[in-house]
């Protein structure tokens, strides 16, 4: 009886990658010649259309609803339209629009997440709160090419967050990015490891620290319990700041900044290459590198590298170090707040 169990339980794992690799490829009928505001827009209406009256409703808010900024990333309850409750040409459609913002590399990790859930299922005997589909889609405002608007995909692990000023100027943090089991132990995806780049090239920078250096980011031999600048809280910069890339030799500092184009290209190259331009802007010499816990594979571990703009948290120590969260904020633009600031400015 067991037997057959693992064995259906499987069968949907499989189905259900392959569902959503279909809806990958519907997704990539999207036109990419587009700006990254415009695909969005266009995504979102495309999305908006498909839907009845009774889901509008649950998906809609006012651009200024409190719950845009509610942003979260562990399994509960949830506004907005689940995937659960959606047919499939509009679950394809919500699908295009996540795409919309994101690389391949952002999407792939994106839906791989999504389906890391049907192996929690199983490990946790079919448990219902463990479900591929209770991924809920928000959309605030109307979506415009002129106006300011934003949406929100978010489930257990995943929650994107974009604001749109003018139609125009896109804001993409709070960006949080999880993964659990954090490398998959057994059955047909042993071995899947969705944030690996993100753990293996901080670690191969902690691990090339020479004593000196490691005295300065090495803070602690017990990692925190989570990532710090979570959800319910502002985005701020954190003490000790660790070590300088200034300080590095210059393949540390190749490996830092290479660990950070990890998680800016999660996004759309235009997005990417804006953010990237903003942190040259700024000099890769005024990051910092922290790191705690143990630096063997497999051990409990933290890092984080933060800039004069932003911060970006990574943590594996939940269910024996098999466990990961990483999440990208910035310090005045999250949810769009210095891009909102700039056009109340301008407007008076």
């Amino acid at each position: 009886m067991q037997s057959h169990t693992i064995q259906s339980g499987r069968r949907r794992l499989i189905l259900c990658c392959g569902v959503v690799l279909l809806h990958a490829a519907s997704a990539t009928t999207q036109v990419l010649a587009h700006s990254p505001a415009e695909a969005m827009a266009e995504a979102a209406n495309a999305f908006l259309a498909a839907l009845d009256d009774q889901q509008q409703a649950i998906a809609r808010f006012s651009f200024d609803d409190g719950e845009r900024i509610n942003w979260h990333f562990i399994p509960k309850e949830r506004v907005g339209l689940p995937l659960k409750q959606m047919r499939t040409d509009q679950q394809q459609l919500a699908y295009a629009l996540l795409q919309s913002a994101h690389s391949h590399v952002g999407f792939k990790k994106s839906l791989q997440i999504m389906t890391l859930e049907q192996i929690l299922h199983e490990m946790e005997n079919q448990s219902p709160r463990r479900d591929p589909s209770l991924y809920h889609v928000s959309i605030f405002g109307e979506p415009s090419t002129t106006k300011t608007w934003g949406w929100r995909i978010e489930g257990h692990h995943l929650s994107v967050n974009f604001t749109l000023v003018d139609g125009k100027k896109v804001s993409s943090t709070p960006s949080f990015f999880g993964s659990n089991p954090a490398e998959v132990m057994e059955g047909p995806r042993k071995g899947l490891r969705v944030l690996a780049a993100e753990e293996d090239l901080a670690r191969q920078l902690a691990l090339s620290l020479n004593e000196e250096q490691r005295q300065v980011a090495i803070i602690s031999d017990v990692a925190p319990a989570d990532v710090i600048n979570g959800p319910g809280r502002e985005a701020e910069p954190l003490e000790p700041v660790g070590l300088s890339a200034s300080k590095m030799v210059k393949r540390q500092a190749r490996i830092l900044k290479r660990l950070v184009r990890v998680y800016v290209v999660r996004l759309r190259r235009q997005l990417a290459r804006q953010e990237l331009a903003e942190i040259e802007k700024v000099g890769y010499d005024q990051l910092h590198f922290v790191w705690a816990g143990g630096l063997e594979r497999g051990d409990k571990h933290y890092y984080r590298v933060q800039g004069p703009t932003f911060i970006l948290e990574y943590d594996n120590t939940q269910n024996e170090g098999n466990h990961a969260h990483s999440v990208w904020r910035e310090f005045d633009g999250d949810f769009g707040a210095d891009l909102l600031k700039q056009h109340y400015d301008a407007a008076h």
